[in-house]
């Protein structure tokens, strides 16, 4: 599946209008600017408009944009320059919307970038992105810079290949020389982040909706979407048989249109998403409402599909491995829970049963809550969505028998 194309035997774009931001422009400022016309609303204003707007943010977190803008302007307004920063550090190995979209629209966001800067009064502003990407994203800089595009000019940071990258606070160490490991938030980065500045950090998707929100205005915006979470996004569309793509859609588009005919489970929101039943698709649509009855949120766009022949159990266990290894080792649960949760979770995968299901539910709890950022929380919401999801596939387990076709216990 190519990015905004088909998935499967149904359509990837639901009904509700063209694509708005994966045109396939690519990194031609003067197509661009062909493309998507005269920029629109800017300075103060602009943050009213996206309040009418509604955006939420599109990096897995969906607050407010507006609000986040607002807090840095008015601390700004106390004598501190304020900074933003646009984040496609992308860690999550199931997303490639980031991506995708800094190849088909890198000066819609950059657009975004120097929008968000003007309305909160930031002189500095960052770009963090995957290594592989740093050279693409500095010549489309070097397009702005040779056509005086921009006040601000972006500096192009190198995210370090690890899955907290993306985590606000990491970017922010990361852009001020650090590792790029998380911190512990005691004041938000509005407030406080780069060097102590109001720092704005928005995912790079995010600000691809403030640039066509500065072109077209909120009403154009919330004509697509629902009535409570207005606008369009992007999804990574992947089975256990690898990515499939990358889709536009609107918010409140059916769940099952990006899920392959017959899969037992699905998987929303990535390594730090839930566990959704197969039966339970048809019913729920990719919007925050919809998906709060079952635990989940659409988070990063991310729709993964388990097939009949594949263990939700064994899919877990390797992704809570993962997630083990991939944290920054600031803190106790990253250090010590993580590894015992997968380790458990190992465990329960081999043997299955209450009593193994029972000891990875309590090492879940011990975890929630208590890192210094919000990965172990990610980490016990996925399992917790394994063990209810995949009740049957325990007790299987615990009679020596497996749905896996994978040279399993079936």
């Amino acid at each position: 599946m190519t990015a905004a194309t088909t998935c499967g035997r149904r359509t990837a774009i639901p009904p509700g209008g063209r694509r708005r931001m994966l045109l396939d422009v690519g990194e031609d400022l003067a197509t661009h600017a062909q493309t998507h016309g005269a920029r629109g609303h800017s300075g103060p204003a602009l943050i009213d408009e996206i309040a009418a707007a509604g955006l939420t943010g599109r990096g897995g977190a969906a607050f407010p944009v507006a609000d986040k803008m607002a807090v840095a302007r008015d601390a700004m307004t106390r004598g501190r320059a304020a900074v933003v920063i646009a984040n496609g550090a992308e860690g999550e190995p199931l997303s490639r919307k980031d991506a995708v979209l800094l190849a088909q629209a890198p000066h819609l966001v950059l657009d975004g970038l120097s929008a968000v800067a003007a309305a909160v009064g930031a002189t500095d502003t960052y770009i963090c992105v995957p290594d592989s990407s740093v050279a693409a994203v500095e010549s489309v800089v070097r397009q702005r810079v040779d056509a005086g595009w921009d006040v601000a000019v972006p500096q192009v940071v190198a995210a370090p290949d690890r899955f907290v990258a993306g985590e606000t606070t990491a970017v922010v160490d990361r852009i001020a020389g650090g590792p790029g490991l998380p911190a512990d938030r005691r004041v938000p980065t509005a407030v406080s982040g780069l060097r102590g500045r109001p720092t704005v950090v928005h995912n790079v998707e995010t600000l691809a909706h403030i640039a066509v929100i500065a072109r077209h205005g909120a009403a154009w915006f919330r004509d697509r979407g629902t009535d409570a979470e207005s606008g369009s996004m992007l999804v990574t569309v992947s089975s256990d048989r690898g990515i499939r793509g990358v889709a536009e859609c609107d918010l409140g588009a059916p769940l099952a249109a990006f899920v392959e005919p017959g899969a037992h489970a699905v998987l929303v929101g990535g390594y730090h998403g839930t566990w959704i039943a197969g039966g339970e698709v048809d019913s729920l649509a990719l919007s925050a409402r919809s998906l709060r009855a079952v635990g989940a949120a659409p988070g990063a766009g991310i729709v993964h599909s388990l097939s009949p022949g594949t263990c939700g159990l064994e899919a877990t266990a390797e992704i809570v491995d993962h997630l083990a290894g991939q944290s920054a080792g600031q803190c106790g649960p990253c250090m010590f829970g993580l590894p015992a949760l997968a380790q458990a979770f190992r465990a329960l995968s081999a043997g299955g049963g209450p009593e193994s299901a029972d000891r990875v539910a309590r090492l879940a709890s011990t975890v929630d809550g208590r890192g210094a950022c919000a990965h172990p929380d990610g980490t016990a919401r996925l399992v917790r969505s394994a063990l209810r999801v995949f009740a049957d596939d325990i007790a299987a387990h615990a009679r020596g028998r497996c749905r896996s076709t994978r040279g399993g216990r079936g």
